[in-house]
């Protein structure tokens, strides 16, 4: 089988570079994406290895670009992305690209550098100007006609003594008083500064408890909010001016305000003083304005600059360094002038791996070519199964529940048709599934432009990965709709019913329940595709009669799922040569399901085919057997009830007998499945103890299993099991798969549980909802059924087709995780992970975006 069906041929392969030429060809298969190199010094620190001075400059480098992105981010600047991936860089133009960066960050950092303080020192004058106009207005309640209150409040602040001794002191002023005789300890003074506005409640408390109220503080906001220099975040403060009395307050005061980060600020007492600081203050502001949009312009420039460049420089960056580390995997011969590398490569690509080596050899200059030898090894390859954008999501599907062993069979080629059915099964309606595989065709469509966004959502990121999943499970369930006849929980009549009314009008009026005769009323033709539509008007034993159908046709396309299951099983063990499984476990476990569950399927066809209402006795419709009553006294050895009168007990002639030797049969397969693959490994180790053949035996005749043999290039060499792990493992396999034919069978049910409540939901909506809409009459029922429609187009997107979409998706992928690969998919692999440029960028860019 091709490489779709199973994964790619491995070879391990042992590659010589020259010294000179290793940078340059290990650029090439980068590009290539197709080689997988080993690490040859597991047990070297990572900083003791030779290129790690190199790693540690594009790290740094990394960094510098990372600080041009934050800042450019940060002023809004578009980054110029062209989609192109330039070619790695030759060694030397590291210096040059070194410099570049540094030159780059030093500008940069030295312009914010300047920037901020420019911003504080625009800050510390905003505040300023701020504190002037605000004091002045303190200062101006003094002299416009407040003398009291500030007479009350200043003699406040002085204490007994202080009035006593000045008793002729006469009116009381703000400030420092004007030279005199009296002492100048009981001259009030004050401070004035500037406060965040949440610490403003804080820091008046502190100042009333501390100095014991012989403070007085004014306070006023400020209206418009302030830059802070240092994160460029806006800030709301508040002016505040203290009034006190004496140096030791003085001290107290000004060590409250800095435990408050409070600014403070000088600020004059004489009205005139205060008016030179104010214009002074707004010249110096007006020209620290000029200063600050020139140095923005500069800055700005030199960002635009960069942008234009960046991505490109992250790409050459990143392909610098995963070289480097590449190169640290490698071994040094001898005379220090080659390098050896092992390296796993797909078997069909050598000739392009050796061309790219050639043409690195020739852009470095090097005189001596590359040699690419293949190994002999007995270790497991890595499993590599090409993809592309089609069936990528599918591959994914299957790796998420384990990657393949090497060279195992692929259920990625048959989950592409069988993983949209069985959901569309479930799903099962025309207009649920037209709008699904809209969404899906729009973004298999636009898939281009939404590639180039690459944008960080996680959710968009699941739903535009698996566009193609969307799209044909979306299509499916248009079919399926179409076999169930269902569109929003109602039916198209296409082809007209083929079914005829014997009631006149009146009688149908009249009679809640009626029925139609399958004898009397059926034309005896089906409908031509899918569901009559006569089943839609059906209110009493539509449910019955869709139970019946849907929970049938679950079963058939479960036994059928589960059989090509175990075929391909029949693939793996021929293809690895392992006789034993393929004699003792393929075919018991083929014959056990055949023999009890097939056969269940079989006379499922056989009721609908012999018996039908307009067949006479035995095979009319009442003498038609339970099928799931038959199997379980079948499986039971029971004896069947007395059919009812001129019907038969079977449906057809030697049934007892048929049916009493396939339970014997299946019976007898537990037991092979069970001891003779263990016993024949314990016999053939036996006969390898007493006599060594030349030649080597099967793994699996010996305990092991291949997984390579001639085709792999190599099988595992493993230990042998003990013969007690062998016996307790068989028997756990044997016993999962008896129990689970079981289970895994009824696990098929789910498809007709599923399938009955997303047509039951539908139904929910269009009757509670969207038909209260069509009820309604004249312009105001126009307006009614607007919003009623939108209503019911909402409930119709979110519960039927994301939430039940979502749960039969889930419901789908258990069936083929459990139901359908536990047959013969291992998934005991580890993936292919080749240098490859494409992956290692994609994954720095995302991760740059999370940062």
């Amino acid at each position: 089988m091709g490489s779709l069906f199973r994964s790619e041929e491995m070879a391990l392969c042992q590659l010589f570079l020259q010294s000179e030429a290793a940078y340059a060809c290990v650029s090439e298969l980068g590009e290539l994406g197709l080689v997988q190199f080993r690490d040859l010094n597991p047990d070297v620190n990572a900083f003791q290895r030779k290129f790690v001075n190199e790693v540690r400059r594009c790290d740094e480098m990394e960094r510098k670009l990372r600080y041009l992105e934050k800042e450019i981010k940060k002023d809004g600047i578009p980054m110029l992305d062209t989609g192109e991936s330039p070619e790695a860089p030759q060694p030397r133009e590291m210096i040059d690209l070194e410099a570049t960066f540094e030159k780059l960050e030093n500008e940069l950092r030295e312009v914010n550098q300047n920037a901020e303080a420019l911003k504080r020192n625009f800050l510390e004058l905003t505040e300023l100007k701020h504190i002037l106009r605000k004091t002045q207005v303190f200062f101006d309640e003094q002299e416009g006609g407040a003398n009291q209150t500030t007479e009350s409040m200043t003699r406040a602040l002085i204490t007994d003594e202080a009035r006593t001794a000045g008793a002729s002191m006469g009116p009381v002023q703000l400030g420092y008083m004007e030279k005199s005789n009296e002492r100048e300890d009981y001259l009030p003074c004050f401070v004035a500064g500037v406060i965040l506005r949440e610490r403003l409640p804080p820091f008046e408390r502190m100042l009333w408890r501390a100095c014991r109220g012989n403070v007085f503080l004014r306070q006023a906001m400020i209206e418009t909010p302030l830059e802070d220099p240092t994160n460029g975040d806006q800030v709301h403060k508040s002016v505040f001016i203290i009034f006190f009395q004496g140096d030791q307050l003085k001290t107290r005061v000004k060590k409250i305000c800095e435990g408050f980060r409070a600014t403070l600020y000088p600020c004059p007492e004489a009205p005139a003083d205060r008016r030179e600081m104010a214009m002074g203050v707004m010249t110096r502001i007006e020209d620290l304005n000029t200063v600050l949009g020139q140095t923005q312009d500069h800055r700005h420039r030199v960002l635009v600059a960069a942008a234009k460049n960046l991505k490109n420089w992250f790409v050459k960056v990143r392909k610098i360094k995963a070289i480097y580390h590449t190169l640290n995997l490698f071994n040094l011969d001898v005379t220090q002038k080659c390098l050896i590398a092992e390296c796993w490569v797909p078997l069909l690509d050598i000739e392009t791996i050796q061309l790219a080596l050639r043409r690195g050899t020739e852009r470095s200059g090097s005189s001596v070519p590359p040699i690419l030898n293949r190994m002999q090894t007995f270790e497991n390859p890595p499993t590599y199964n090409r993809t592309n954008k089609f069936t990528k999501a599918f591959q994914a599907l299957i790796d998420a529940y384990g990657v393949a062993s090497y060279r195992e069979m692929n259920p990625a080629p048959y989950t592409i048709i069988t993983f949209p059915f069985l959901f569309a099964v479930m799903f099962g309606d025309l207009g649920h599934g037209a709008i699904m595989a809209l969404f899906g065709l729009w973004m298999i469509r636009k898939e281009k432009g939404l590639a180039a966004q690459k944008t960080d959502n996680e959710i968009w990121n699941i739903f535009f990965g698996g566009r193609y999943i969307i799209f044909l499970m979306g299509v499916f369930s248009m079919y399926t709709g179409l076999i169930y006849n269902d569109i929003f929980s109602k039916s198209l009549n296409i082809f007209g019913s083929h079914w005829q009314m014997s009631y006149n009008k009146s009688t149908v009026m009249e009679n809640k329940y009626l029925q139609l005769s399958p004898k009397d009323d059926y034309e005896g033709t089906p409908y031509p595709f899918g569901m009559d539509p006569i089943w839609q008007v059906a209110g009493s034993n539509k449910i019955i009669f869709h139970n019946a159908y849907k929970m049938k046709i679950s079963i058939i396309f479960g036994v059928i799922h589960m059989v090509f299951g175990v075929v391909m099983s029949w693939h793996n063990h021929t293809y690895f040569r392992n006789r034993i499984s393929m004699i003792y476990e393929f075919i018991p476990q083929l014959v056990f399901l055949l023999l009890l569950f097939f056969y269940m399927v079989l006379l499922m066809f056989i009721k609908w085919i012999k018996f039908a209402a307009t067949n006479p006795k035995p095979y009319s419709e009442a003498c038609a057997p339970s099928i799931l009553i038959t199997f379980i006294d079948m499986v039971l050895f029971n004896k069947p009830k007395d059919p009812v009168r001129d019907c038969h007990v079977y449906m057809f002639w030697g049934q007892h007998f048929v049916q009493v030797l396939f339970v014997l049969l299946a019976l007898g397969c537990i037991p092979i499945m069970l001891l003779a693959k263990p016993m024949l490994i314990m016999q053939a180790r036996k006969l390898a103890n007493v006599q060594p053949i030349a030649g080597a035996s099967s793994d699996a005749e010996t305990g092991g299993v291949s997984n390579g043999g001639p085709h792999g290039g190599g099988g595992p060499h493993e230990e042998e099991e003990e013969m007690s792990e062998i016996f307790i493992h068989q028997s756990i396999h044997t016993i999962e798969y008896v129990l689970g034919s079981v289970s895994h069978t009824a696990s098929y049910l789910r498809l007709w549980a599923l399938s009955l409540a997303h047509a039951q939901l539908a139904e929910v909506l269009w009757t509670m909802v969207l038909s209260i809409g069509l009820k309604q009459e004249g312009w105001f029922g126009g307006v009614i059924l607007t919003c009623v429609f939108a209503f019911w187009a909402i409930l119709t997107v979110g519960i039927l087709v994301l939430m039940e979409g979502l749960s039969a998706f889930l419901h789908t992928l258990r069936l083929h995780w459990v139901e359908f690969q536990s047959k013969f998919y291992k998934g005991q692999g580890y993936a292919f992970q080749p240098f490859s440029f494409d992956a290692i960028i994609e994954n720095g860019s995302a991760a740059t975006e999370v940062e």
